[in-house]
């Protein structure tokens, strides 16, 4: 089979997972459920800011389709929703911790590497 492309899930395991927690506003969600604890949708959306209603929406749905993320109904006048980060969204905090951690270590060197790089004469 060479020469034909491999299928990406099958060349790197790890994206499924990547696609699946880093799209653009997931991460965002996620980090913010895990720091700020159960959210009503308008006090998410503050707090994840530049996102709109219609994005937050779709991105909350698909993280409680994957089982990160628990939307809760209550049935009062009015009705009131709350989304809580799931145990199993919960434990991509180590995940996130690490990427923080390599992010405040190496971010300086990636600006460093990128101002080289397009301060290059054209290849």
């Amino acid at each position: 089979m060479a020469g034909r492309p491999a299928d990406p899930a099958t060349a790197c395991p790890i994206t499924p997972v990547v696609d699946l927690v880093f799209s653009r506003w997931t991460t965002p969600i996620l980090w913010t459920l895990h720091e700020y604890g159960r959210q009503r949708f308008v006090e998410l959306q503050r707090r994840v800011a530049a996102i709109t209603p219609k994005v937050l929406t779709q991105r909350l749905r698909q993280l409680e389709r994957d089982g990160l993320v628990r939307r809760t109904y209550h049935a009062e006048v009015p009705p009131r929703v709350e989304y809580e980060i799931t145990d199993l969204g919960r434990s991509l905090a180590p995940l996130f911790a690490g990427l923080a951690q390599w992010s405040a270590a190496n971010l300086d060197r990636v600006e460093r590497a990128r101002r080289e790089y397009d301060g290059a004469p054209v290849r």
